[in-house]
């Protein structure tokens, strides 16, 4: 009989919690603490009562202590022709993290459709739950206590990759003044376009612009107080200005925003100014910025030293004193207690080398598996991160990179049909555990670790809040 799967996959950080996945005639509770599962249900359509609708309903359900219900989440899922849509899983924007009873669900859901080529044949559905970690840094070192003496390099920094790209609004602005014509210019990607106009007439690609920026480039969907919130620590920011094919349209004010090649994100001054707020809110908790610019077009034009600074003066000004930019030699060299004493909470690095793990060939995965054959070659051992600025462990798979991907995502693409968000669980099933039982041997404990992944999530983050436990312990 027809059936349609939903791959499910889970991390659960707090005690009495569980998380109830169901399909028509069929439930499964997962309650295992700091896990990574995963699993399968079947929507089939003999599971279905009704004769001419053969829907069914893939639901989560998060409880505490067993009976206090916390949140539901819920979609309809055709047996048939494989369709998901309705409920409360209906768009990528329709999934925030949920910030509730002093925990944070992060989740996200990816519709497969009938499945194309190298795409996953089932829906996708990842769930994370952990503890509210805006204060992580307060809790696990506490204001005067032995372990503010700690050299702040000591932390393992959850990051959110392409922070900047996490709403549709600063591409939508520009596609409504100007049109879909102008899509071309901001992907900026010759190679990829062409792969995309064999497949679809010239015309046509302007009707589908929405679809090919939001395969391309949507990679978080939190706002960033939820990001900050749910514990990221570290943050890479490529601010510039709009290309020059843009900004005489006036669709944007001639601002920085962040650049993902020449599509524009979140606007650099809202950016520092919401990192500052909480930063001000939250005195215990230090947050380290990278600006760089990589794959920008040189038709975006970059800051200025002077124009940096006064972007970050501006920001610095509403903390009233009570916060102050630090550098890479605070990041190296000092305590975490002294960068809480001189107030250097905000760490500001520009083109700072750093060991990556990121590679085009490794990261262009749809399953994880190169991503994580390519860790121990990055990463052999301590001795290899020694007297580096930085180690950045990437985990999000730039599925972006694999033609055959974007195709799909362009043409058939919906509201949850995201090709960066079809490769989140599984690679995070994969890359996440590597990186819990391997960072510490890898990396020592000397060398700051950034851990960077797409839709950030609960379990990255607490993959590098366990892992700075056991690194501040040493």
């Amino acid at each position: 009989m027809p059936s349609k799967g939903v791959h499910v996959f889970t991390y659960i950080a707090v005690q009495g919690i569980s998380i109830e996945i169901s399909v028509p005639k069929q439930t499964r509770t997962i309650d295992q603490v700091n896990q990574f599962w995963n699993g399968a249900l079947e929507v089939e359509t003999r599971n279905i009562d009704s004769f001419f609708n053969k829907s069914g309903r893939f639901t989560f359900k998060v409880f505490k202590n067993k009976t206090n219900l916390v949140t539901e989440q819920w979609i309809e899922v055709n047996a048939i022709t494989g369709n998901a849509s309705g409920g409360t899983m209906d768009t990528i924007a329709q999934t925030p993290a949920i910030l509730k009873d002093n925990i944070i669900i992060t989740y996200g859901f990816y519709e497969a459709g009938p499945g194309h080529d190298l795409l996953p044949s089932r829906h996708q559905c990842y769930i994370a739950i952990t503890p509210n970690y805006a204060d992580w840094m307060g809790k696990l070192v506490p204001p005067n206590s032995p372990l503010e003496s700690k050299p702040f390099r000591r932390f393992v920094l959850p990051s959110a990759h392409d922070v900047g790209m996490n709403s549709m609004q600063s591409s939508e602005a520009v596609l409504k003044k100007i049109g879909g014509a102008i899509v071309s210019t901001m992907v900026h990607d010759n190679k990829l376009m062409s792969e995309i106009t064999d497949a679809v007439s010239g015309p046509a690609i302007a009707l589908i612009a929405p679809n090919i920026i939001h395969s391309l480039a949507i990679t978080q969907k939190d706002s960033l107080f939820d990001m900050l919130a749910i514990g990221a620590r570290y943050f890479e920011f490529r601010p510039a200005h709009c290309h020059k094919a843009i900004i005489p349209s006036k669709a944007l004010p001639d601002r920085l925003y962040f650049q993902h090649s020449a599509i524009p994100g979140m606007a650099y001054e809202v950016f520092l100014k919401d990192v500052v707020s909480f930063l001000v809110a939250r005195p215990t908790e230090i947050v380290v910025v990278q600006l760089r610019w990589d794959g920008v077009p040189g038709e975006c034009a970059r800051p200025s030293d002077q124009e940096q600074r006064e972007y970050l003066d501006t920001a610095l000004k509403t903390a009233n004193g009570a916060l102050l930019a630090g550098n890479i030699d605070d990041l190296r060299n000092k305590s975490i207690g002294q960068l809480r004493k001189e107030k250097k909470r905000l760490i500001m690095l520009v083109n700072v080398d750093s060991l990556s793990t990121y590679t085009d060939e490794g990261n262009a995965s749809l399953n994880g598996d190169s991503i994580v054959a390519a860790f121990p070659k990055v990463l052999p051992n301590e001795q290899v991160c020694r007297g580096r600025n930085f180690v950045n462990i990437q985990c999000q798979a730039t599925a972006a990179n694999i033609p055959k991907a974007i195709v799909y995502s362009v043409l058939e693409a919906g509201t949850t049909t995201s090709c960066i968000l079809a490769t989140k669980g599984i690679c995070d099933s994969k890359t996440l555990p590597w990186v819990r039982d391997n960072a510490l041997r890898t990396c020592g404990s000397e060398t700051l670790v950034v851990v960077m992944n797409d839709f950030l999530d609960g379990a990255t983050v607490d993959v590098g809040v366990q892992l700075s436990r056991q690194r501040l312990g040493k």
